[in-house]
């Protein structure tokens, strides 16, 4: 099956977004923050992207993988085929131990130029979600015509996220250059159909060319602090089974999923 990095709606946001607005002293001066304990909105998000500073904490529960592309970037497979994602059920609730990646948790807020001839980030946010409105109950995010510490926190960790995706962009870029990203193919043999499934359409590093590293460019990934995150990549991959297996278990598999772009070979 080909695992795609999911596009983007028709608007260009990115995924899971459908608006976006700045968040405005004036015009939301009564809003407040409520807590959500689910997200719908992943429950058919199959791939997630994920930075390097998460790699290796992610690697424990799902497998990373670079998206097919010029321009790839890491994905953690909370499923193997489109539109399945094993770590939550049908309302959107965690059914167990998991990683939820920094973009997930990003949502509803996001940094984003509000003109395309400034380099200015301003903070902004999803008006669509439950999580954000004029509430009765919850926190707000002004406090005296201010943003509250709540918002401050917010702001914060969005800071941090732009700093890690710059990060993994970089990351990306050094892989792509040391010619260590390669198409990759992960093959599973079952009891319930003849042929094994295939699954295609992502990138992965290729360890015969990693091994065959040499002076330089040994160096230059090690005192980086690449090539921890290249294993932990590596290892994570190992996961691609279990995720399978739970899919089956979900009756979530391949033969039960529904049709997509992508679908496994048998």
């Amino acid at each position: 099956m080909d695992l795609i990095m999911a596009t983007a709606p028709a608007n260009n946001l990115p995924i899971f977004y459908n608006d976006l607005l700045p968040l405005s002293t004036m015009d939301h001066a009564d809003y407040k923050s409520r807590s959500v304990d689910s997200a719908p909105f992943l429950t058919s998000q199959h791939a997630v992207p994920l930075t390097i500073d998460e790699f290796v904490t992610a690697q424990r529960f799902a497998p990373i993988i670079f998206s097919a592309g010029a321009d790839s970037v890491p994905l953690l497979l909370m499923g193997l085929n489109e539109g399945v994602n094993i770590f939550l059920d049908d309302e959107g609730k965690l059914r167990g131990p998991a990683y939820v990646p920094a973009y997930v948790r990003r949502y509803p807020w996001m940094l984003a130029k509000l003109r395309p001839d400034s380099e200015e980030l301003s903070l902004c946010f999803d008006p669509t979600s439950p999580a954000l409105g004029a509430f009765d109950e919850g926190t707000p995010l002004f406090e005296d015509g201010k943003p509250s510490e709540l918002t401050q926190g917010v702001l914060k960790f969005c800071e941090d996220f732009e700093q890690a995706a710059a990060r993994t962009g970089q990351f990306v870029k050094e892989l792509q250059d040391m010619d260590l990203l390669m198409d990759g193919e992960v093959s599973i043999q079952t009891p319930i159909a003849d042929q094994p499934f295939v699954y295609r359409g992502f990138r992965m590093v290729n360890e015969e060319k990693l091994r065959d590293l040499r002076g330089v460019q040994l160096r230059k990934i090690n005192q980086s602090g690449m090539l921890p995150l290249i294993y932990a990549h590596l290892f994570s991959l190992q996961l691609m089974r279990e995720i399978f297996e739970a899919q089956i278990n979900q009756g979530k598999g391949p033969i039960n999923a529904p049709a997509a772009p992508a679908t496994a070979e048998g």
